[in-house]
């Protein structure tokens, strides 16, 4: 059994994002796993003050849902990043929630595999990259994790309309097996 945390950076409602997050997140409950979805548009997340005081005290001197988030990502085996692609890259949500992970960076963590799971307006492996770029320099602080693979859910926009694409729906739900 594997601990997988799924975090949901999108704050549309009817996100497309969060909808295949979710069929992930039954996947891969229905493999036995712990697993647990967080959706950051319930969170109050503030910016990083650049003051890097939590290099020393391993804690963020801002007073936000920050802290507990870290400390179930600081815990999970399995991290799975979810984000609407906007001008190719992550969502400021998400880059924002990386950026105040910065207290776990001297910390002992259990977390290996980190996966990315991203829907688009557009198609295609290109669509992606730079936000897969932008992870990978996330992950590339923590030497005893990787980034291990990308779920790409393109050719959605309006809200919603991932619902009407039950091959999307099932390879969502079929990747959440596979964590």
């Amino acid at each position: 059994m594997k601990n997988i945390l799924i975090i949901s950076s999108s704050v549309r409602n009817k996100s497309n994002s969060e909808i295949l997050a979710r069929q992930a997140l039954r996947g891969a409950l229905d493999q036995g796993n712990k697993a647990e979805l967080i959706t950051l548009k319930e969170k109050e997340i503030r910016f990083c003050k650049g003051c890097l005081a939590c290099q020393k005290t391993m804690k963020c001197v801002i007073r936000d849902d920050v802290a507990e988030i870290a400390e179930k990502v600081k815990k999970a085996d399995v991290l799975v990043f979810v984000t609407p692609i906007y001008y190719y890259g992550l969502s400021g949500q998400l880059k924002t929630l990386l950026d105040r992970l910065n207290p776990l960076y001297p910390q002992e963590y259990s977390f290996r595999n980190v996966y990315l799971m991203t829907t688009s307006a557009e198609e295609g492996d290109e669509v992606v990259e730079t936000a897969v770029g932008g992870l990978k320099g996330w992950i590339a602080c923590f030497e005893k994790a990787r980034f291990t693979g990308v779920f790409n859910g393109g050719g959605v926009n309006d809200a919603g309309k991932v619902n009407a694409r039950e091959d999307m729906l099932k390879a969502a739900c079929e990747f959440g097996k596979s964590l």
